[in-house]
């Protein structure tokens, strides 16, 4: 199993003494709006999480009642604000109001989150950008495995704009073979099963069987899924069957893989941001 907690950790670590071998301060900046208990709460994991990478944590909190004008000006005033330099926005908003809209907003050097379509089209090119932060833990777990991406056969399962197509093109910068593949892909397994590694983000809980992975290969699970487990409780799962572990050489869990990376990813962007 690909330990993303340990992996994340050792990110935060090494963030640690970088910015403190810099002598510059560095924080995040998020807005939360409203009262969505889900959203606290991470909001409040990430204040903890910022802490032990030695980065400052500044929660800006609008009132549920916040309308679009109100939420967009705050993101407008803080792209003017020269001591902010990293700048994300918790999700949900307020219904009615279009995250990816507020998002885009965001100035592209200061969007830690990688969501503005400027920094989509820079990892398109290759220029130096702030990248999607799950796309960019899935590419680092899957280097953790020490397997060559060039030339490698990848497939993705999954080509949302924030995860599918920005991991197979940072594959594709890897100079691996890369091919993009979706939950209605005819004969899907025909392919995954000549993969040496594959990326499941469908959202589909456990699309991914068994007999869809080639023995070794490297398996990526990037799915949340809630269902309701044999006890009647919910319980989170990926996209992955788990009995793929029986089968891949290497795979990441859920809970446990991706979602603690991809924190890190985000404290890296931060800090990114803040030295360059």
């Amino acid at each position: 199993m690909i330990d993303g907690k340990a992996l994340g950790a050792l990110v935060r670590a090494t963030l640690r003494t970088r910015i403190a071998q810099s002598g510059r301060k560095v924080r995040l900046d998020a807005v939360l709006v409203g009262n969505d208990r889900s959203a606290a709460i991470y909001a409040q994991n990430q204040a903890k999480n910022c802490a032990e990478a030695g980065i400052e944590y500044h929660l800006h909190t609008l009132p549920a009642a916040s309308g679009y004008d109100e939420i967009a000006g705050r993101i407008l005033l803080m792209n003017t604000e020269d001591s902010i330099r990293a700048i994300m926005l918790h999700v949900p908003l307020p219904a009615g109001i279009d995250a990816e809209r507020v998002q885009s907003l965001i100035a592209p050097e200061k969007d830690v989150e990688g969501v503005n379509p400027a920094n989509i089209g820079n990892v398109v090119y290759g220029r130096r950008s702030l990248v999607p932060c799950t796309a960019l833990a899935a590419l680092e777990m899957i280097e953790s495995t020490g397997i060559t991406l060039r030339g490698a056969r990848c497939v993705v399962v999954g080509a949302s704009n924030i995860v599918g197509k920005p991991i197979a093109v940072l594959l594709m910068r890897s100079e691996a073979t890369v091919i993009s593949a979706n939950k209605f892909t005819a004969n899907i397994s025909s392919l995954t099963r000549e993969a040496d590694v594959v990326i499941a983000a469908a959202g589909v809980a456990a699309l991914v069987k068994p007999d869809w992975i080639r023995p070794g290969a490297v398996v990526i699970d990037v799915g949340i899924n809630r269902v309701t487990g044999a006890d009647g409780k919910g319980v989170t799962v990926g996209d992955v069957d788990p009995a793929v572990a029986e089968v891949a050489g290497w795979m990441s869990p859920v809970p446990g893989g991706v979602g603690p990376m991809t924190v890190a990813m985000l404290l890296r962007n931060v800090a990114e941001a803040a030295l360059r």
